[in-house]
């Protein structure tokens, strides 16, 4: 009887990367599953001048001692940016570079996606236990190839896997959203890309949907309203439903077992759509807490429980 543990949304946060490849013991789960938008959003840059450093954090200049950069450092990347080092030449560079700047922060937080992929193996080897990453809108498409390479964590973009008798199939993709993020379709495009995958599948009822986005109107999906320049509308208490409508439509037709969403991070819960249990367990990456979903399968009941919890 396979235990899942799921969470989703870390963004960068290295604390709850920890979190979640320490959870399979906690929670004694045979199988962690990430759902998407695992890289973090920005640098910030450590910079090197007359023997100190400076850094902006929490929208602070602060001054740092050599002796305390590697403290810095590991606090920016709880919260989910890249640390690093520069000189002032190197930052004007890239300030006034955007091409230069874009560049710069792909290697780095391919650098981070290398090291997290390192943790995990470390952490996992000889355990059993299987992981899965799907990356998410968030996340630029160069991601999927050290996923790829890694030792320990498997690759679910595009792809149905069987868990113990369950089959899986996962997408990070959305759709549109204000941002015009790296992985995004229109609903008509992310319906055929769901379905690709869903007609394979022999056995609905011993099926996992692990769709980054949430079902439209489901309550899974409201997110607070935002103007045509990207500001919260009402002080952000206005919510609206921001689902995938191809997502929604894939649920009701296949119903599958279970399907597990995130990209939401407001919108905590678990719900049902006809026979179907569908969870986002929300995210809250910037306080350096881990939201996840625990799953029991079970091969004649189905769903044995489920509960959401955080850490």
């Amino acid at each position: 009887m396979p235990k899942i543990f799921f969470a989703t949304d870390l963004h960068g946060s290295e604390v709850c990367w920890k979190k979640f490849l320490n959870a399979a013991r906690f929670y004694d789960a045979d199988v962690l599953i990430c759902g998407g938008d695992m890289t973090g959003k920005a640098i910030v840059p450590i910079v090197s001048e007359n023997g100190h450093f400076t850094v902006a954090l929490g929208g602070e200049q602060q001054a740092v001692s050599a002796e305390q950069v590697g403290e810095v450092e590991a606090n920016i990347r709880r919260k989910g940016y890249y640390p690093l080092r520069m000189s002032v030449e190197r930052l004007h560079e890239l300030d006034g570079d955007p091409r230069k700047r874009a560049e710069c922060f792909q290697e780095v937080m391919l650098d981070g996606v290398e090291r997290w992929m390192g943790m995990a193996a470390e952490k996992l080897r000889g355990s059993g236990i299987r992981c899965f990453v799907c990356p998410g809108n968030d996340d630029e498409m160069e991601v999927d190839e050290v996923v790829r390479r890694a030792e320990l964590v498997e690759l679910g973009e595009g792809r149905m896997v069987d868990i113990d008798g369950f089959a899986m199939i996962s997408t990070g993709w959305s759709n549109p959203t204000p941002w015009k993020t790296h992985r995004e379709d229109s609903e008509e495009q992310l319906a055929e890309r769901i379905e690709s995958m869903a007609s394979k599948i022999d056995d609905p009822s011993r099926a996992i949907f692990n769709l980054h986005c949430p079902p439209y109107k489901s309550g899974l999906d409201e997110a607070p309203a935002i103007d045509a320049d990207l500001k919260l509308m009402h002080g952000g208490r206005a919510l609206r439903p921001v689902g995938s409508t191809a997502v929604r439509a894939a649920i009701e037709k296949h119903q599958p077992l279970l399907s597990l969403h995130g990209h939401i991070h407001e919108s905590k819960g678990a719900i049902k759509i006809g026979k179907t249990l569908s969870i986002n367990p929300g995210s809250a990456y910037e306080e350096g807490m881990l939201m996840g979903a625990i799953i029991q399968l079970d091969p004649k009941k189905g769903i044995k429980s489920y509960q959401l919890v955080n850490g």
